[in-house]
Order: C-alpha cells, then structure tokens, then sequence
C-alpha cells in the first residue's frame, strides 16, 4: 500500500496563520494577562517581548527548519539527520500526546460557558461556586469535552489545506476582529486607562528574578516550543516560503494576541475590581470564575461574554487542531497509517485519558500522582519538565551535532538570513542558559522548595 501523503501548505500565508493558530491558545487569553499581573505589569511585558526576540526565535526557527529540511515530524527527523541520535525526537513527540486530552478537557469548559452564555444562564455562571461544582460533575463535563474533542477531529480530518490551512484562514481573522471589538468595548469603560498604564509601562520596581522565570516560562509556553508542532508545520512548508522572515510574522501575531489579551482583560479587572488586581491571580479560573462577573457589571455585558468565548474557543480550537496533527503526523510518518486510522487511534487514547483528566475533579479527586491531580500531574509533566528538556536537547542536536550551519543553509535556500549570526549566539549559549534555568526553577517550584 502506497504511503499517503501528508501535504503541504499552499503558501505563506497559510504557514504563518496556521503557525501562529497553534501559538496562540488559551494561555494568550488567560495565562498571559494573570502572569502579567503577578510578576509587575508593564516591566513583565517588556520582559517578556525581549526574550521572545531574542531567544524565542532561535529555537522556533531551528524546530521549523529541521522540520522542513527533512519533511517529517520529530520522531524521525533527528533520525533523518544523525541516525545515533534520533532518540532525541522521542520526548517531543510524547509531549501533545499528553497535552491534547487535558487541554481538550478545557475547551469543553469553554464550549459550557458559552453554551450557558448564548442560552442566558450567565447569571447562573458568576455565582460563586458555580465554577467548582459543574467541574466536579462526571457527565457533563465529558459531554462537553468530546464535543470539543470532536470539532478539533473533524478540522485535522479535512488534512493540511482542506482542513487546517482553511480552518486558520477563517478563524485567525475573526479571532483577531473579535479580540480589537472587546478591547476597545473594556477601554471605554470609565478608569479602564488606569489598567492600561499598569499593563504597558514598566515599574522596574517590581522587577526582579522571578518575572524573569515567570517570562521565561510564558514565552515557552505561548509560542508551541518543543511541542513537536513547530516542525510538523516546518515539514508541511514549501521550500520557496522565507523562513525567517515567517518565523518573526509568527512571532509577531503571537506577541500581539498576546498583548491584546492583555488590554482586554487586565483594564477590565482593574476596573471591576477597583484597582486590585489580586482577582488576575486566580490562574485558570480566572477565565471561568472572575471574568464572568466582570461581564456581569458591565453594560452589555452578556454580549460581551458571548462574544469572549467564541474567540477563546477559537484560539482554543486552533491550538487543539494543531496537537492533534502532529500527533497524527508521528502516527502516519512512524507506522505509516492513514490519517484516519491514525487520528481513530488518538481519539480512543484521548478519551481515555482526558475522561480521567475531567473526573480528577469529581469521582476521581482522591486519586493522586507525585501529590497532584491527575489533569495537574499531565500539565507540569509536559510543561515544567519534558518540554524544557526537549528544547535543551535541541539546542545541543543543533549547535554540537549537526551544526548550525546546517540550519543556516536550509534558511538560505528561500531568503538571505540577515540574523544568522544572532541565531547562531542564542541557539549555542543563550539558550540553553535560559532553560537550564526555567526546568531548574521548574522543578523546584513543583516540589515545594522554591515558590512563585
């Protein structure tokens, strides 16, 4: 039986939003502003926006230029390029096997809420507790995650142009158009502009150690690093798109959903809150708990919510969609399967998995591992531990065993690559630093000895 092909994007512009769908996710909408927050504001922002710079684009641009240099997902194109270390693609290709289920099980959070907001149940919604008791409820949450589930099934099912390609070209635009109509319906909202000020300029005052790490673990996070996803869509693109003049518009689009995310919710707290901004520090029920009474004290506000959770299923959708293709590619690349009969196997897995996620907050609370839920284990696994050390083992791959120079040609044979000497410099010392630091700190943080 002939191998099917995968396929590819039709140009730039498909890359770019695709690449950019997969970055921006919900840790834009509710990550980001909480972080923000907590670690000073404005000197957070800048923090953050000079690593993604300068240490962001080395390593998304090396995972996308292995990924098209050998036009295969990361468990087999460190093969393909040193057969003795194609060990190294094994941790990456684990990690959105574990992230998919669980971050699947959030987006049926957010397929409830805006459920409950289209059938007039926000009121409902912000009463305290709301929040707590619906997570703990076997049925319905799984309900809701397998719809979620199904829709991200249905866009990778459609394959890279009719599915994915297409489905980023639609959503990316609105997601944006959605987010600006929020963002200037919050700023006009009488002392919004104090929140703004929190947000965009620095007090260097609150800076310290800790917003560094805190910036570190963001950008990581927000930008789909060692995820495998990079260098699945790197293997998706043709070879006369300029890589790195995409890998910035990536960038960029991510950076700036990210600072929109921003405006849209820190004014909106501040003002909710009279200044305080302690409600931004509730992490991920910030998203199901604070925002929906902030939408309750405002004018319009049940519009407002309603038009919030179809961008934040949007943006979740498009990260869920670009998991489950680099989950599908491993399966189609490794064992040479269909994309359907790859995409069957991951649904049986994810349902298993992500069923156990949702219940870990009901029927399955005593259940423990290393003292964590289970949807609380699978997160700090993947992202304070296998991602971290997956991206420190490719900054090694690239800079001590294939040599950078490898990178550089596959960058050239599309554009002139006017920051190849920067790439060089943060791929070899900067960025393995960086995350030494953020999977020491990491772990660290997880067992209790150092806090955030």
């Amino acid at each position: 039986m002939a191998k099917e092909e995968k396929g590819k994007f039709t140009g730039k512009l498909g890359y770019v939003l695709a690449t950019a769908g997969s970055a921006v996710g919900l840790g834009n909408l509710w990550r980001f502003p909480y972080l923000t927050a907590k670690y000073g504001g404005g000197a957070f922002l800048f923090t953050y926006l000079i690593l993604v710079i300068i240490f962001g684009f080395g390593l998304v641009l090396a995972e996308t230029a292995i990924g098209r240099k050998t036009g295969k997902s990361s468990i087999l194109a460190f093969g393909a390029l040193s057969p003795k270390h194609a060990w190294i693609g094994i941790i990456p290709a684990i990690v959105p096997v574990l992230i998919l289920p669980y971050y699947s099980v959030v987006g049926g959070w957010v397929v409830k809420y805006l459920f409950g907001f289209l059938s007039g149940d926000a009121a409902a919604m912000t009463q305290n507790g709301y929040f707590g008791g619906y997570v703990s409820q076997s049925m319905e949450p799984l309900v809701f995650f397998f719809i979620f589930f199904s829709l991200t099934t249905v866009i990778v099912l459609g394959g890279v142009e009719k599915g994915i390609e297409r489905m980023s070209k639609i959503l990316m635009p609105v997601l944006v158009l959605l987010t600006l109509l929020i963002v200037i319906y919050g700023l006009s909202q009488p002392g919004a502009i104090e929140g703004v000020k929190y947000f965009i300029l620095p007090n260097f005052s609150e800076f310290n150690a800790k917003t560094v790490l805190a910036a570190m673990g963001q950008m990581f996070y927000s930008l789909s690093i060692s995820m495998t996803i990079l260098i699945t869509y790197g293997s998706y693109m043709a070879k006369d798109i300029p890589m790195d003049t995409s890998v910035l518009q990536v960038e960029l689009f991510d950076t700036g959903i990210a600072i929109l995310s921003g405006l849209m919710i820190i004014p909106a707290v501040f003002v909710f809150a009279n200044g305080d901004l302690s409600n931004l520090h509730a992490g991920p029920s910030l998203m199901f708990v604070t925002l929906p009474k902030v939408f309750a004290s405002m004018k319009g506000g049940a519009f407002v919510g309603i038009v919030f959770f179809i961008l934040t299923l949007f943006a979740a959708l498009t990260s869920s969609v670009s998991l489950l293709e680099s989950v599908t590619s491993i399966f189609m690349d490794k064992w040479n399967l269909t994309r359907k009969k790859s995409i069957a196997i991951i649904l049986i897995f994810s349902i298993i998995v992500g069923s156990l996620s949702s219940l870990g907050f009901g029927a399955l609370s005593t259940v423990h591992i290393l003292s964590l839920s289970i949807f609380d284990f699978l997160d700090t696994i993947t992202n304070s531990v296998m991602m971290p050390v997956a991206a420190l083992l490719t900054c090694y791959f690239v800079s001590r065993v294939i040599g950078c120079d490898t990178i550089s040609d596959e960058v050239k044979i599309s554009s002139p690559f006017k920051m190849e000497k920067l790439f060089i410099f943060t791929i070899t010392y900067v960025a393995p630093l960086c995350i030494i630091i953020v999977l020491v700190s990491s772990i660290l943080q997880t067992v209790g000895i150092l806090s955030v």
